[in-house]
């Protein structure tokens, strides 16, 4: 299972990921996962690598990511079970805005390089949610202020609606637990997956 989780901070990418992670350990199933695609990369660097990390110049930046891209599209194509955070998505909504503005980023360019079978997952909530998760449980290095939550939904959803990605849902997060979320994925994922992924299908909770 090739997975591409995607949607505002705060909407439950990263929860979602290491959900499916952990189910998948717990029945012998190894994802490969990266979830380091948002500048700076928490999962990987200590505090002052972050630091140097959003410092760069924003063409270095800019020049950074879109090779972490196209590294990623290798990875995908080498691991049949993958998790992805934001990945080319991600960088579509954030680069311009927040890295480098005034660059100009194409990703469609990348998807005919992706697997056939890769299942694209939209994650959103509600503007007033994404603002309430902002203040009960900040992220060390917060990227979207509050003032841009609405314009940044706004902005994954029609990202989304314009991939050539042909698998793919959305899940609305507003009012799911971490366990809610995992079972509302293996509901919506299960008619999107191929002969592959059977044995997914038999272990699905």
């Amino acid at each position: 299972m090739r997975i591409v989780a995607v949607g505002c901070e705060y909407s439950g990418v990263s929860t979602l990921i290491d959900q499916i992670d952990r189910w998948g350990k717990s029945r012998g199933i190894h994802h490969h996962l990266d979830d380091h695609f948002t500048i700076p990369d928490a999962y990987h660097l200590v505090a002052e690598e972050q630091q140097a990390m959003m410092e760069m110049l924003p063409a270095i930046k800019e020049r950074f990511q879109r090779f972490q891209i196209v590294y990623h599209i290798r990875v995908l194509d080498r691991h049949q079970h993958c998790l992805l955070g934001g990945f080319h998505i991600e960088e579509a909504v954030y680069g311009p805005r927040y890295y480098y503005p005034g660059m100009n980023v194409e990703v469609r360019e990348y998807e005919p390089e992706l697997p056939d079978d890769l299942i694209l997952v939209h994650l959103h909530a509600r503007p007033e949610v994404i603002r309430q998760r902002m203040e009960s449980a900040p992220h060390p290095q917060p990227l979207v202020p509050s003032c841009d939550v609405d314009e940044i939904l706004e902005r994954f959803d029609q990202e989304v609606r314009q991939s050539w990605i042909h698998r793919h849902f959305e899940i609305d997060t507003s009012q799911l637990s971490p366990e809610q979320l995992l079972a509302t994925f293996f509901e919506k994922v299960v008619p999107h997956l191929d002969s592959k992924d059977s044995l997914i299908r038999l272990l699905s909770p």
